[in-house]
């Protein structure tokens, strides 16, 4: 019996330190029927010249460039709108999936019936060393959790374009993969993860995530814009986002032993 064709969607701007280490963790996977659907934010480095040559010797890495530097939430969804597989998947260029994510989740769907799942994911450094830190998430996760606090790592999420159609991504540039993920759970109502560890996700030196000031201005913004929020509103939810953050998603955060 055939395979089930996977997109796998990769966004780059300026990512030659790690392109050729996210393109290889796809390439090492255990399940083969898969695509890699790049689109290029206009780099100015030589991501573009790496990616070129590697999809030489492997014709299901394909590649395209915006004509403009629009942000990642325009590239991912060029990148959908490209798209061939039943499932789409969603890479950065600087993180990593373990061998057999992509099988472990394809059979997750199959057995349990299920249009969409994702998975926990450990962290490590720019450097690419492990932080001994692993991200879990609820296991019956509802639109409610999510929506005061993102628990999904979109390295680790995978879902059925039979079951929901190619689901449109925000242009803008900050926090679209958490809407895309509100946008399933309404539908949805409550999502199982993998409960393992499938992929690495790299703490950048310069992420958003280490910016306090950053996570409040951009979170606001999808309860403000994405949700449609009057001030006062939003300001609540902030609120109760801010709460869950710092004393609830804080327990889904396990100490673990280095494993790269």
């Amino acid at each position: 019996m055939e395979s089930t064709l996977v997109s796998v969607i990769i966004p780059t701007f300026n990512s030659e330190k790690f392109i050729s280490q996210a393109i290889l963790s796809v390439q090492n996977q255990s399940y083969v029927n898969w695509e890699i659907i790049l689109v290029d934010d206009c780099s100015t480095d030589a991501t573009l010249s790496i990616v070129s040559e590697l999809a030489l010797n492997d014709t299901r890495i394909k590649y395209s460039k915006l004509s403009k530097n629009s942000g990642t939430g325009v590239a991912r969804n060029r990148g959908v709108s490209n798209a061939h597989g039943r499932y789409i998947s969603f890479l950065d260029a600087d993180d990593l999936w373990k061998t057999e994510k992509l099988q472990k989740q394809i059979d997750f769907l199959t057995v349990n019936n299920v249009p969409f799942t994702f998975s926990f994911y450990d962290c490590m450094d720019e450097e690419g060393k492990p932080l001994n830190k692993r991200v879990e998430a609820p296991l019956n996760l509802s639109y409610r959790q999510l929506f005061f606090c993102n628990y999904i790592g979109n390295l680790t999420a995978i879902y059925d374009v039979n079951y929901f159609g190619k689901i449109p991504i925000s242009p803008i540039r900050k926090r679209q993969d958490w809407m895309l993920w509100l946008t399933v759970l309404k539908k949805l109502k409550v999502a199982h993860p993998v409960t393992e560890s499938l992929a690495y996700y790299r703490v950048r030196d310069n992420s958003i995530s280490t910016s306090k000031f950053d996570l409040i201005k951009y979170n606001y913004a999808v309860y403000r814009k994405f949700h449609g929020f009057i001030f006062p509103f939003a300001i609540a939810c902030m609120k109760l986002f801010l709460f869950t953050q710092l004393f609830i998603k804080p327990w889904y955060i396990k100490k673990i032993k280095p494993s790269i």
